[in-house]
């Protein structure tokens, strides 16, 4: 069921939001500051390509200082995105399962530094 589940959301607009976060993650790579902030953007990007049957389970005290920093700059801004999204493929019965989907990237988006994806 996941298979099929992620072959729509790839279908459905997925591949952009992976590529995105690719274009994103490239784009902090270029200064070596940025390098550990492009890794997480990496990690969107691969959770974004195909979420489903992925859990994020967030490891915040595995480095408190960077998510802290990724939460005061732009942790937050994700946060409330994807959460407002999330609401409004609740509010349709159809995008219920997206919805659950999207939930999965605003809880990545609070504390990304040393959070799995499984």
């Amino acid at each position: 069921m996941s298979c099929l589940a992620n072959l729509l959301w790839i279908l459905f607009g997925g591949w952009i939001t992976a590529l995105l976060w690719c274009i994103g993650g490239l784009l902090c790579c270029i200064t070596i500051v940025g390098i550990p902030f492009g890794v997480q953007c990496f990690k969107f990007a691969k959770l974004s390509f195909a979420p489903y049957g992925k859990k994020v389970r967030l490891h915040f005290f595995e480095h408190p200082i960077a998510n802290i920093l990724w939460l005061l700059t732009v942790g937050w801004i994700y946060f409330v995105g994807y959460l407002v999204i999330a609401v409004l493929y609740f509010v349709t019965i159809i995008g219920i399962s997206r919805g659950i989907q999207t939930l999965k990237f605003s809880i990545l988006a609070l504390a990304p530094f040393g959070a799995k994806i499984q």
